[in-house]
């Protein structure tokens, strides 16, 4: 066989996954090692190495038709270098990690942070396959995020291109610091921790909703009880949704992009959630901004960021 192949390596604190996807974006093979974190670095450049020798041993495809390796990790990049200046969650601090790894492998390896290549993943072989511009939001702990236009993954000068959770939009009378530092930063709400954030206030205030009985709040405790009739809920998710769809309609005019794609487990709440979002966004996006945009749902959930890992050799 002479199809070239991408292989791609998403890395976490527990664990390393790694995939093949053909020049299409289409998940071909799948291996999970563990990440080894506390055997320290050297244990963890080598397994990255190693597990990306293996999935290729185990699958149809020979090492000679490996194009490259792409790896998307959490944390501060020098991604032209590809140079690891530190990980909130692994013991990699200034560390060249592409250069290591070209050298372990003696193929191609591209570096981006792990929300750039989940946003990278869904565009190319997920919700935004065939598009030609897409923007995605990805809506978890934090809100992450990612521009791809005309197939490129938009990085930015310093690597800061496609920060969405950190768009400032919050109005100074209700903002609060975000875990950046900054005031009124979109994840300060519309992230499941400024969810549940907002649902402690709400049950500190002494509002009247069912929340008050639970005792550990999870942003889908917060979704269930809105979908049940919960006026203090629904405000909540309501607000979430509202400045979800200003980001929106402030990026439209910026990369006007054909598609809005959320994922994360935010985005798990549905058309309840997605609806709401929809007629924030076509209220302040401007006509021509507008004109054709979806909003959608992810597709890949946990195979976006190996996917996307694999893309950075096409699409970066």
């Amino acid at each position: 066989m002479s199809e070239k192949i991408y292989v791609g390596a998403d890395i976490g604190g527990t664990a390393i996954k790694v995939g093949i996807c053909n020049e299409n974006g289409d998940l071909l093979h799948t291996f999970e090692g563990p990440t080894e974190t506390e055997q320290g670095t050297d244990r963890i450049l080598s397994n990255i190495a190693g597990y990306a020798r293996h999935i290729v041993s185990e699958s149809p495809y020979s090492w000679e038709q490996v194009a490259g390796l792409g790896v998307g990790i959490a944390g501060f990049i020098d991604i032209p270098k590809g140079f690891m200046k530190f990980s909130p969650n692994l013991p990699l601090t200034n560390v060249p990690l592409k250069d290591y790894l070209e050298a372990a492998l003696n193929k191609k390896v591209r570096i981006n942070n792990d929300a750039n290549v989940a946003a990278l993943g869904e565009a190319w072989g997920g919700a935004g396959r065939g598009v030609g511009s897409c923007v995605v939001y990805t809506l978890g702990t934090g809100v992450g995020g990612g521009i791809v236009v005309d197939g490129r993954l938009i990085e930015g000068f310093t690597g800061m291109g496609g920060e969405l959770g950190h768009i400032s939009i919050v109005p100074d009378l209700e903002a609060i610091q975000c875990g950046c530092g900054k005031m009124g930063c979109l994840e300060t709400v519309s992230s499941a921790t400024g969810i549940i954030r907002m649902a402690k206030d709400a049950v500190e205030r002494g509002d009247r909703t069912s929340l008050t009985a639970i005792e550990k709040l999870t942003a889908k405790d917060v979704f269930d009880a809105a979908k049940s009739g919960d006026e203090a809920a629904q405000r909540i998710v309501s607000r979430a949704a509202f400045y979800l769809g200003k980001s929106l309609a402030a990026v439209s005019v910026i990369i006007n992009p054909q598609r809005f794609i959320l994922g994360g487990g935010v985005s798990a709440a549905g058309e309840f959630l997605f609806a709401q979002v929809r007629e924030v966004f076509r209220k302040y996006a401007q006509d021509r901004a507008q004109e054709g945009v979806d909003i959608v749902a992810a597709e890949l959930g946990n195979n976006a960021g190996v996917v996307g890992a694999a893309g950075l050799l096409l699409h970066a």
